[in-house]
């Protein structure tokens, strides 16, 4: 499978540094591994947008696939009550 290019918005950087640590060494593996696998198992596309959710414990991570230019941007990274609001 062809290796994607992974970005992160400036926004989902800010949330990403305002997490627990042990949390956040494990959603940085799970986004990390988006770059192989841009749809792994437990993906979910949401409904009204063109973005796409992974779960990392009480976080979500909600990213863009662009397959044409195989780039995934991370846009948002927040705990499950917050992160669709």
């Amino acid at each position: 499978m062809a290796s994607y290019r992974l970005f992160i918005k400036p926004s989902a950087a800010k949330e990403l540094e305002g997490l627990p640590i042990s949390q956040r060494r494990r959603v940085v593996t799970r986004m990390r591994e988006l770059a192989t696998d841009p749809r792994p198992h437990g993906c979910e596309k949401l409904s009204g947008a063109e973005k796409y959710r992974i779960r990392q414990g009480p976080y979500r991570v909600l990213f863009t696939i662009d397959d044409t230019a195989s780039e995934v941007v991370i846009v948002r990274v927040a705990h499950r009550r917050d992160v669709y609001r």
